[in-house]
């Protein structure tokens, strides 16, 4: 079970998929611009990974791997993707009108978000427990840096920025702050 938690809080914190691997930054810097679109864009990005490791790990698990048709690991991952992604879209658009034009955009990219890949393609060959744990972790890691970041975005905005630096200068320069900051949880995992 410890295992499982130092997985969990690994993949979330120490490895954190945005900040140490630079995976997924084009949904990260254009849905962080507010925590109301933020912290639903987390949410959907946690769904989405956690269902698609669980569903490529056991395709992975009982087909790809029994069968050695790894070749088509890829291929087959972004389509269990793609699919994961259309049904979250469908609930959300069913569910909440306002959440999904809010969203806009942004929501079918997680499809081509590739922190969402990366995360299928690492945890492939593990147990379905701990591929769960990573990939629950990986969302959970991103949705913590999104809103984090968003609410840095909110007090960026009420300061006065030399003209240079202001949109995406000072976005990047305050992502690398938090990625050095997050470099502090590596002594407690």
């Amino acid at each position: 079970m410890s295992d499982l938690l130092l997985l969990l809080g690994g993949a979330a914190l120490v490895n954190n998929f945005v900040l140490v691997q630079l995976l997924g930054l084009c949904p990260f810097m254009g849905t962080s611009n507010r925590i109301e679109t933020a912290l639903p864009m987390g949410i959907a990005t946690v769904f989405v990974i956690t269902i698609s490791t669980l569903l490529t790990n056991v395709l992975n698990t009982f087909v790809l791997a029994p069968w050695d048709l790894g070749y088509l690991r890829i291929i087959l991952f972004i389509v269990v993707i793609a699919s994961v992604v259309q049904l979250t879209e469908q609930y959300i658009r069913f569910a909440s009108p306002l959440l999904h034009q809010l969203l806009g955009l942004y929501l079918p990219l997680i499809t081509s978000n590739c922190a969402v890949l990366a995360i299928a393609l690492t945890v492939a060959d593990l147990s379905l427990l701990s591929a769960l744990a990573v990939g629950v972790g990986g969302g959970l890691g991103f949705s913590l840096v999104l809103v984090l970041f968003a609410g840095l975005r909110l007090r960026i905005d009420q300061n006065s920025i030399p003209r240079p630096f202001r949109g995406a200068p000072i976005a990047l320069v305050t992502v690398g702050v938090i990625a050095l900051a997050f470099v502090g949880f590596r002594g407690m995992l």
